[in-house]
């Protein structure tokens, strides 16, 4: 009975499958069922609040700034906003040094303002993203004032202590440190305190349950308020041996190498583990963000891997870490850090995708070109790379009007704690102080902190006091309100590419395949879905350049271009930075 039963069920299933029209039995092939998610479909918009909008004239923007702006955020047609940290802060680190993970740093606003923010983002259909950054605190939080206090304080092991006595502590690599030392001696308990980071930036220790209970139950007080997820910031290295063993001799002095040993830490998957089960899995809508995943497409997908259970989506850094050019780094080298992953994410996992945020330069000046006659057309294009690839798209506040590098000619105009104190260390080193300026003008992450270009007046519409930090001059060609005015501009394009990405799963969940792999000038790719195929076509040169696809276009159907004039097209020959999104029939 059970054969016979197995036989009808195909004879069937195969009868379902014939084409009539060509007279022909056909087996129909089912796609892998697809698990379908809020996050692998959205587009997430990140807002840096200190530069975004200033609401009541102090030059810093704030939660009311951001508040002011609800409908353009709307307008834009994202799906959710990650907020840089809005935390109560001393600011050191510009938010990221955090005294009260529970409170509102005073330049933003209060709870109440944010409360207000959240339930106006929620209105508009804008889920809320905030940045967990628990990996260190600020030295003026009071678990860190507790713990300096004495050696047998309640809170003495929420950081890392080395007792003098012990000797020097074993050397470790500090980012914003100017001797680039992460270790510090406090006077009080006679002891040394580690900082991967500032030196007004300690690390917590994880190997403490203790502190682990009072993350946890910070995040429910999130949560429980509503937001929508979180980004993890720095966490990679949060797991640490105790008994800091000494560094690797062949990776000191190579700070890749040391990254990648810091985010090797014995315990760090044991810990998201633990989050999961103690608080992410009790909210099963809410979004998290793996800043950092690994070093590695295998490394990467442990933190995502759903059987794992530990997070949602894996924010790797090999494809910005490429220097201070593309056009340096080589576009077949590139395509590949893209190709590698997607092969080891395409069964399960999921990614971002992503050129720039707060600690990267700006998009268009880092992938594209930035000079008058290009900066449009080359925006447009890696708009079209970011929401056409596989994975959830993430676009950093500004790249969207094609915000350019501001390209800083004094250090005074460095407001960055890791700038001005590797300024400072090269001083004392007798460095070369200007070329490492000049380097800066087109590296630095500051570059991409200056304040959102609103229109043509004074500020740029950001502030009606002195900005925190200067607007680019370019501000009074290069602003929202003139964009809105024009059909063409980059803001109108971004619209219309992220409406087409919602409206073409294809885009989303489909099958990506590399293109005319070896092209040191164009990206093609293709991603299918459910019998649908589009073809994408980029140009990241300043220069026409031939593409082979090996694809039979003559039934194409061109869904986008980056380009006015669509009788000039040639599928052969693509136009300077040209982007092209075409349906194949």
């Amino acid at each position: 009975m059970k054969n016979k039963f197995i036989n009808i069920t195909f004879i069937i299933t195969l009868l379902l499958s014939v084409n009539m029209s060509k007279g022909q039995v056909v087996v129909a092939k089912n796609s892998p069922e697809i698990d379908k998610k809020w996050w692998k479909e959205a587009v997430i918009y990140q807002i840096y609040p200190r530069s975004f909008k200033d609401s009541n004239g102090d030059g810093i923007g704030d939660l009311k700034g951001i508040i002011s702006k609800l409908d353009y955020l709307k307008s834009l047609g994202i799906d959710a906003v990650w907020l840089n940290p809005i935390y109560e802060s001393p600011n050191d680190d510009n938010g990221y040094d955090i005294s009260d993970y529970r409170g509102i740093m005073k330049d933003f606003g209060t709870m109440q303002d944010f409360d207000l923010l959240l339930k106006g983002m929620h209105e508009r259909g804008i889920k809320v993203i905030m940045d967990l950054v628990v990996n260190h605190s600020s030295d003026e939080n009071y678990w860190f004032q507790e713990s300096r206090k004495s050696r047998d304080n309640k809170y003495r092991n929420y950081y890392y202590w080395w007792p003098a006595e012990k000797g020097t502590p074993p050397y470790r690599w500090s980012w914003f440190d100017v001797n680039s030392n992460a270790w510090k001696y406090d006077a009080q308990t006679n002891s040394y305190y580690l900082h991967y980071f500032s030196a007004k930036q300690p690390d917590l220790n994880w190997n403490n349950p203790e502190l682990r209970k009072e993350i946890y139950d910070m995040m429910k007080y999130w949560l429980d308020k509503g937001i929508d997820g979180f980004r993890l910031d720095a966490f990679q290295f949060a797991s640490k041996d105790p008994s800091f063993p000494e560094l690797p001799k062949e990776i000191i002095g190579n700070t890749l190498e040391i990254i990648k040993y810091y985010g090797n830490g014995p315990h760090l998957h044991d810990y998201l583990q633990e989050m999961n089960r103690e608080v992410l899995s009790k909210y099963p809508n809410a979004m998290t963000v793996a800043e950092g995943a690994g070093d590695s497409p295998k490394a990467a997908m442990k933190f995502v891997d759903p059987d794992r259970k530990e997070l949602n989506i894996a924010y790797h850094f090999e494809s910005v870490d490429i220097g201070k050019h593309i056009s340096d780094f080589g576009l077949v080298k590139y395509k590949d850090i893209f190709s590698r992953y997607d092969q080891e994410f395409k069964d399960k996992g999921w990614l971002s995708i992503f050129m720039a945020n707060h600690d990267q330069p700006r998009m268009v000046s880092k992938f594209g070109n930035d000079s008058e006659k290009f900066r449009e057309l080359s925006s447009k294009m890696l708009t079209t790379f970011v929401m056409t690839m596989r994975g959830t798209s993430f676009y950093y506040n500004g790249d969207e009007l094609g915000m350019s590098n501001i390209r800083f000619d004094n250090i005074e105009d460095y407001n960055d704690v890791d700038t001005r104190n590797a300024y400072l260390g090269l001083k004392n080193k007798g460095g070369d102080l200007a070329a490492f300026l000049e380097d800066k003008k087109q590296t630095s992450r500051e570059n991409s902190r200056t304040p959102i270009q609103w229109n043509a007046s004074e500020n740029a519409g950001f502030t009606s006091a002195k900005p925190w930090l200067k607007v680019n001059p370019n501000f009074k060609t290069l602003n929202v309100e003139a964009q809105e005015k024009d059909k063409n501009s980059p803001l109108n394009y971004f619209r219309k590419i992220v409406k087409l990405r919602k409206e073409n799963p294809v885009l989303i969940y489909g099958k990506y395949t590399l293109l005319d792999r070896d092209n040191p000038n164009i990206f093609a790719y293709t991603r299918e879905l459910d019998g649908k195929k589009m073809l994408v076509l980029l140009n990241f040169t300043a220069d026409n350049a031939t593409v082979n696809t090996g694809i039979d276009i003559k039934k194409a159907k061109i869904i986008s271009s980056n380009y006015f004039n669509l009788d000039s097209i040639n599928f052969s020959i693509l136009r300077p930075y040209e982007a092209l999104i075409v349906e194949i029939q």
